[in-house]
């Protein structure tokens, strides 16, 4: 089988507030004005896809919220979203290849955050056979097309792949392929996803 994890709020806890936050403190701007005026709009979804630069993205929102920062300042608070691994995930992760299974990463991400996790979070790429990454492939999630591409590079069928995301626009995306998607809701749907599927959990260290 092939199994596919997202990775923020599957394989790595994330907070978004927690940007905002440090943006707040060092811009010295309200939070509740930077909630306000922060979107995920063309410019995130650009960035994610590797259509722009980091420093054009960061021109881009500075200005949209009205907040000076340094590139630094910025690169701080961006990479603030990250709080840690689940370590649970990690270890399925390694139990399944250890079963022979084939178990790959498919998330939206960009250029600065690449900066950034690998280094602090190595564990991510050291259980996946493979990074499939919207800002390498100019394709971001939920567009089918990444799927496709992922499925064809895997040489899987639908009905060999299973797929765990936190956004359910994702979810409807892969299910209408025929891929097995699972709403990851919290930190307990994955182990429990194995425990109905007559998989032996890791024993807890």
């Amino acid at each position: 089988m092939l199994y596919i994890f997202d990775m923020g709020n599957v394989i790595i806890d994330i907070d978004f507030k927690r940007v905002l936050a440090v943006w707040s403190n060092l811009s010295g701007t309200p939070l509740a004005t930077l909630t306000t005026k922060f979107t995920m709009g063309e410019a995130f979804e650009k960035h994610e896809c590797g259509q722009i630069t980091d420093t054009e993205f960061v021109e881009v929102l500075c200005d949209e919220m009205e907040i000076s920062l340094s590139f630094e300042q910025f690169s701080e608070g961006w990479n603030a979203i990250f709080i840690g691994v689940r370590q649970e995930v990690i270890e399925l992760m390694n139990k399944l290849r250890g079963q022979g299974h084939r178990v790959v990463v498919l998330s939206n991400t960009n250029h600065l955050h690449l900066q950034y996790w690998p280094q602090h979070y190595p564990e991510i790429t050291a259980s996946a056979d493979f990074l499939y990454l919207s800002q390498d492939l100019g394709m971001r999630k939920p567009n089918q097309d990444i799927f496709k591409y992922l499925l064809e590079k895997e040489g899987v069928t639908t009905e060999q792949a299973v797929f765990f995301d936190d956004v359910l626009e994702h979810i409807d995306a892969a299910q209408k392929l025929g891929i097995n998607a699972i709403h990851v809701t919290d930190r307990k749907i994955i182990p429990d996803y194995f425990k109905t599927h007559d998989f032996s959990l890791p024993e807890a260290t």
